[in-house]
């Protein structure tokens, strides 16, 4: 969804001008520049560039946040390594690391034109059962892809350190965490004891997204037949895939989940005709052609990796460096992983959990 640019998050068109000037985008540094926003996501900020008959999309991260998971240079670069050899992901055209353009690192790539299936994007159309099943079954053939891609061909064998994985990813999440946590949370504490014990010691590596998720895909049309693009690769690198599938089972909300679950997170995947999360597992066991194991650990995982984004986000917004009112109840959000997280783990499967 796009709307007018949030209040303290304007870009300067002088210097942004002069900057697509410069790189030869536009031919004239008098010509109209328009600037909209995209409302849908909570992490870097994402604009709408509309000038001489073009129409591209700048990101840069917001005011405030860490440098993990906002990127520019690392994201750009990704993406670059994507177009060689990955047909769903948008095209990067140029970074800046220049602060004295917009004051922030910043990237421009294509705007991708399709259907994004947001929460309300989903509501307004008439989706049919039928339709939900070739929805998740296109949507889970590009995640397989994805974790089949050749990462050195296209050049991206150096994004990560696959070796360790997992072990640093329980200590970085939990770091984070407790630096930008706000309120006392007993059930995080008990979470981040819990994932450090129970690590899996054996685990392969392939290029993960990181945060797939129906709103991260673009799909050409309502026929659902092909998914056009997946945006968001900020946190895209090299590690294990299952830890990729534990936090997409933790936004997979199913329609037999708790009501609180429900109105929290809401989720196209509840409604009828997409598989749970159980069945969702099996069919990636089917066609990655990997064997599941640990399945509690990722999945809690998931919620506890959800639980600090969203809480990092709250705390911008609670120390005053973002006016975006939609983050003023993201504590309860966080709250609500852990609580789940912690089911979980007490009854060690990843469905009816309340």
């Amino acid at each position: 969804m796009i709307q007018k640019v949030r209040s303290g998050e304007e870009l300067n068109k002088v210097t942004l001008k002069d900057f697509l000037v410069k790189k030869d985008f536009i031919s004239n540094r008098k010509s109209k520049l328009y600037i909209e926003q995209f409302s849908n996501g909570f992490s870097n900020l994402t604009y709408l560039i509309q000038i001489e008959n073009k129409e591209l999309v700048l990101r840069c991260p917001p005011k405030g946040a860490i440098k993990y998971g906002h990127d520019m240079g690392r994201e750009f670069k990704v993406l670059k390594g994507l177009n060689k050899g990955f047909s769903k992901a948008p095209k990067a055209f140029i970074y800046s690391d220049d602060k004295s353009i917009i004051g922030a690192p910043f990237y421009i790539m294509e705007k991708i034109e399709g259907v994004i299936l947001s929460k309300n994007e989903a509501n307004k159309r008439n989706i049919s059962a039928t339709e939900y099943k070739k929805i998740a079954n296109k949507w889970l053939d590009s995640f397989v892809e994805l974790h089949k891609l050749d990462f050195n061909k296209i050049g991206l064998g150096d994004l990560g350190k696959p070796n360790g994985y997992v072990e640093r990813q329980i200590k970085n999440w939990s770091k984070q965490y407790l630096n930008a946590a706000t309120e006392e949370n007993s059930k995080s504490e008990k979470i981040m004891d819990w994932l450090k014990k129970n690590m899996p010691t054996n685990y392969s590596h392939s290029l993960i997204h990181n945060d797939y998720k129906y709103d991260n895909v673009v799909f050409r049309d309502e026929s659902w037949n092909k998914i056009e693009s997946i945006l968001d690769w900020e946190m895209c690198t090299l590690g294990d895939p299952l830890m990729d599938l534990g936090t997409s089972l933790a936004y997979w909300t199913m329609e037999s989940d708790h009501q609180m679950i429900l109105q929290t997170l809401n989720y196209p995947t509840a409604k009828p005709g997409n598989p749970g999360r159980m069945e969702l597992v099996n069919l990636y066991e089917e066609r990655s052609k990997k064997k599941i194991n640990d399945l509690v650990f990722y999945y809690v995982y998931g919620l506890f990796k959800i639980a600090v984004i969203v809480q990092q986000i709250y705390y911008r917004y609670d120390k005053g460096l973002t006016s975006n009112e939609k983050f003023k109840d993201l504590n309860k959000m966080t709250q609500l992983m852990c609580t789940i997280g912690w089911q979980s783990i007490q009854k060690n499967r990843i469905e009816n959990l309340f």
